[in-house]
């Protein structure tokens, strides 16, 4: 009688080896090792759950209420569809909002990313009193906006205001800051640049620090002067804190709220007795708790939102073909210098190899004249 035994195959093997070490392992181990899977998803878990209760859920209902014509008082309504989409689109009061609101951007962004680039260079030079200054910049920042809106609100008053007052003593004619359409604009990105340029002065310090300064001692010693170890150093290595502020300027200049809704108190109209000052986050406050039109609010809300995405996406596309146009103008200026290097050093080149090609025709007349000689003394 013959017996056969079967041997497991290697997997089988491996995996009843497993099993059996599984079985093994103590309550501590086991613990220790579902710790070193599982912690990496409790330690980010916080910021998706946050996110998803005050970011997420928030954002897909307000959709929702878009699609309804939804009173504050009674509640839900009927089902519209995009019919509030529509009539805002329509709407000349919206565009008016938005149109202020592209204004007022322009007149606050563009001066206080300036203005915080020229401080932030100023802030990091050898002076004295840093942290004093660098404290200084962002105590405007501190300020709460109703404070901020309600001094410069006392300030450019028309009749009584300090700067119409200061004006007048110069000669000049008061302007109509809280009538017109360009003054207030002007007035309220005045507030918003006072605020805001120190924040970002601030940001962009930090990231000009960051830069090696063996490469502006290398510059230096290159003889490039101040002016042009700024634009061409600095300015190219914090490229991505820019894009960063220049993001950050453009979601909060178009969400703009407090100061045009303080500027003028005594107006009953929010934005001006005209509207002429009347942002589109203003006019969705207006259309929310004045009208009590929830469903027009959200569908203003939600343009607002698709219109802010553009603008960042035009800001990001913007920034990287800049960065993309200075590094081939950069690659060009490159390969122009070892083209001139390489024409200058062409002449020793052709010189040495002319020497070489001489020293080998010497040296093959010498060899043949030292077989010669040989043959001469065989013979």
């Amino acid at each position: 009688m013959t017996t056969v035994t079967r041997t497991p195959d290697a997997a089988t093997a491996a995996t009843r080896r497993d099993r059996d070490d599984r079985r093994a392992l103590t309550f501590k181990q086991k613990l220790s090792r579902f710790d070193v899977k599982a912690s990496p998803y409790f330690y980010i878990a916080p910021f998706f759950v946050l996110f998803a209760l005050v970011g997420l859920f928030p954002l897909v209902y307000t959709f929702v209420v878009s699609l309804n014509n939804w009173n504050l008082l009674t509640g839900p309504g009927e089902w519209v569809g995009f019919a509030n989409y529509l009539a805002e689109l329509n709407d000349p009061f919206f565009w008016n909002s938005l149109f202020n609101t592209v204004s007022i951007f322009l007149l606050s962004a563009i001066p206080q990313l300036i203005g915080a680039v020229f401080i932030a260079a100023m802030l990091d030079q050898n002076i004295r009193a840093k942290t004093f200054w660098r404290m200084s910049v962002l105590l405007p920042y501190v300020v709460t906006p109703v404070a901020v809106t309600l001094i410069f609100s006392s300030a450019f008053d028309e009749k009584y205001g300090l700067i119409n007052n200061i004006l007048h003593a110069v000669g000049l004619d008061p302007v109509m800051w809280k009538t017109e359409v360009f003054p207030s604009h002007l007035a309220i990105a005045t507030m918003v640049n006072w605020r805001w340029t120190g924040y970002n002065a601030l940001i962009l310090l930090a990231a000009m620090q960051a830069v090696p300064r063996d490469i502006h001692e290398s510059a230096a010693l290159d003889g490039a002067g101040q002016f042009r170890r700024f634009f061409s150093i600095t300015l190219p290595s914090i490229r991505p804190t820019m894009i960063f502020v220049i993001i950050t300027a453009t979601i909060g200049g178009l969400q703009i709220f407090t100061e045009p809704k303080l500027f003028n108190p005594s107006s009953a109209v929010p934005g001006g007795p005209q509207r002429q000052y009347q942002t589109t986050v203003l006019y969705l406050w207006d259309m929310a708790f004045n009208r009590q039109n929830f469903g027009k609010a959200s569908a203003i809300a939600w343009m607002l939102f698709l219109i802010i995405v553009a603008f960042g996406v035009l800001n990001f596309l913007i920034s990287r073909r800049i960065a993309s146009t200075e590094a081939r103008v950069h690659r060009s200026r490159t390969a122009r210098r070892l083209a001139r290097s390489r024409a200058a050093t062409t002449p020793d080149a052709t010189a040495i190899d002319t020497a070489a090609t001489d020293a080998e025709g010497t040296g093959a007349d010498g060899a043949l004249s030292l077989v010669a000689a040989s043959e001469e003394k065989n013979v």
